[in-house]
Formats: structure tokens, sequence, C-alpha cells
């Protein structure tokens, strides 16, 4: 039996070479008790996200063998993609599933950025709940700049960071040929959070951008003529977001972290951005779940649209036909939803 569940859900910089990812994600496979439940490469967004479970012990070592398979593997050099980020493991959070705490969490985080950093001289950042500090706490916030401004950020140059953001929190704090190729690493423990895009059907992402602005919960930014600057807030809680085209879909998305899916239920969010986008004459063309969402999270959706439905697989049957998650990508429940791969795959 395993009494603790913990899972981790890396990004790296690589969506488009798939001998290079399957390296990596070979990297957490040969980990004893290390299951690997999804891997989602994006071609637009060059990047993939992982997704694996067990133990704190075992889930951490898998996490030390990817983040260094991504080092010895990827080079930031030559990466160009729609979404930001600042290194070859763009991201890196641990997510308390089962009998562990958050803070139990965060400790794994510390000591996997420890075990990096005394094998790779590379810049190594906490967030999240293994943040050193208040200012340190949001990805965004130490991710500003990404890749193309960490050397002035490490080397002195102009940044628009302060001295609470500056520097990494271990490894490399100067600029160096590993440096260049591996950028910053960032790693933390955060609750589950859900990546959530919805598609439109439109080119260069002009509406999505407005309707990305106007459902993130920091909401626009408004400056005067004369350099005065106000941020009204955005319609949805708990909801990072923006706008990107898609072009190997000539469609483009709204591209949304639903840090709450509580506060901002699935269905919340499709059908804020479906009125949005409405306003403008441009219709939705379903939506993308990228790695795992947890079960309440689809049944609450599939009541909404469906409340006559009973069965937990009718109820999720639902979510996915009124959300459209098989409109551009396959959505298979026994692999994307939590609870359901972990009963398939992890033995507890």
């Amino acid at each position: 039996m395993v009494s603790q569940l913990v899972e981790c859900v890396p990004n790296i910089s690589e969506g488009r070479d798939l001998d290079k990812i399957n390296q990596i994600v070979e990297a957490v496979r040969r980990v004893k008790g290390c299951t690997v439940l999804g891997v989602e490469p994006d071609p637009d967004y060059h990047r993939t996200v992982i997704t694996f479970a067990g133990s704190p012990q075992d889930v951490a070592a898998g996490a030390v063998a990817l983040i260094k398979a991504s080092i010895e593997h990827l080079n930031m050099e030559d990466h160009q993609g729609e979404h930001p980020r600042l290194g070859v493991v763009d991201v890196c959070p641990f997510v308390p599933l089962q009998n562990i705490s958050m803070d139990e969490c965060a400790e794994l985080a510390r000591n996997v950025v420890k075990e990096v950093a005394e094998s790779y001289d590379v810049p190594l950042f906490l967030y999240g709940a293994a943040a050193t500090s208040k200012q340190r706490t949001m990805l965004s916030d130490l991710r500003r700049g990404e890749y193309e401004g960490l050397r002035a950020r490490l080397d002195g140059g102009e940044t628009t960071h302060t001295e609470a953001t500056r520097f990494p929190d271990a490894g490399a704090s100067e600029w160096s040929k590993l440096v260049a190729r591996t950028g910053g690493i960032t790693v933390g423990a955060r609750s589950i959070l859900v990546a959530y895009n919805v598609n439109l059907r439109e080119r260069g992402a002009k509406v999505a951008k407005k309707v990305g602005s106007i459902v993130r919960s920091s909401g626009r930014l408004l400056k005067s003529e004369h350099g005065g600057k106000i941020r009204s807030s955005g319609m949805l809680p708990k909801v990072q977001g923006m706008g990107v085209p898609v072009d190997e879909l000539g469609i483009s998305q709204v591209s949304m972290n639903l840090l709450d899916v509580k506060a901002c239920p699935l269905h919340l969010a499709f059908k804020t951005c479906e009125s949005l986008a409405a306003d403008h004459d441009v219709a939705l063309c379903g939506s993308e779940i990228v790695g795992l969402v947890p079960l309440g999270a689809m049944l609450d959706a599939g009541r909404y649209f469906n409340p006559e439905g009973v069965t937990d697989e009718e109820l999720v049957a639902s979510a996915i036909e009124s959300l459209g998650l098989n409109e551009h990508h396959e959505f298979h429940p026994n692999q994307h939803i939590i609870e359901w791969a972990l009963k398939k795959e992890v033995a507890q």
C-alpha cells in the first residue's frame, strides 16, 4: 500500500523533437516506483507537459532525473515558442495528492534543487509554497523577462526585476556557456492546477488576446497619455490567462491556468470565453485540458451541462462533449482524469 502520493508536473522547453522528449521521459520511467501518467507535447508552444506520480521519495528522484536529462539533451539557444519560458525545465511543481502536506511537498522541491545544484552550475529558482520570500511566490514574477532577459538579469544589466526576484535561490548566479544552454530552472510546490485552453475559430489571436486580458484575474493595465497607470480587475477568480495563435490548426486559444478549479470551474471559464468571443462575432471550436484534471472538476462541468446525469461516467461524457475536448485533441478519461489514471496505473 502507498500511504503517501505526490504528483509532479514538469513542463520542459521541447515540444517538437520526439526523440529528445522520449529520452527525458525515459529517465523518469527508469526510477523505480515513479509512474508516468501523461506526456503531452505541443509544437506551437514548443513545450511538453509531463505528469508522473508515486511516493514522495520516488517522485523526487524522478524530478531530479528529468531535470538532469533536460540539461543534457535540450538547448535554449535555439528555442522559440508561443509560451513564456525561462529554461529547459521551465517549471517543476510538486502537488500533494494523498496523505501528504503542502509543507512536505515544498521540502521535496528544496531537496531537488539542492541535489541538482550539486551536479550542475545552473540557475535554480524556488516558487509557490517552496518560495524563499513572498515576492518569489508567483512563477510569473520569477519568469519575467524570460530566457532572453536572463543574461542581463544575472550579469547586472538592465532588467525589470528588483533585488527580491533577480537572482536564483541556488546554482549559477552568473552567465556561462552552460547557462546559455539551460536557462533558468524553476521548482516548487502548489495545489492542483488545471491548464485549460479554450479554442477560438480565428487566425492571429486578435480576439483571443482581448478575451484573455478580460478573463484573467489580474485584468488589464490601463495607461494614460501622460504616463499614468491603473489596473482593472479581471472577470474570473484565480485565473491566469492570455491569448495565443495556434498556427498549426489555423485557430487561436485563450490559454488559462485555473489556479483553483472550485473558484473558477471549467464550465465557467468556457462559457465566459464563449460569451466574450461572440461579442466579436467569433465562435469557439472546443477546448483542451493540458495534463491531468481532477475528477471533481469534470463532474461539476457534467452537472452544469447535463443536470439529469446520474453516474460519474455519464457526467464525464457530458463534460467532454459540451466542452469540445475532442475537437482538436483526444481526451481519454482513463488517462487524463487524475483519480482514474492513478487507479489504473499506480498500485495503492
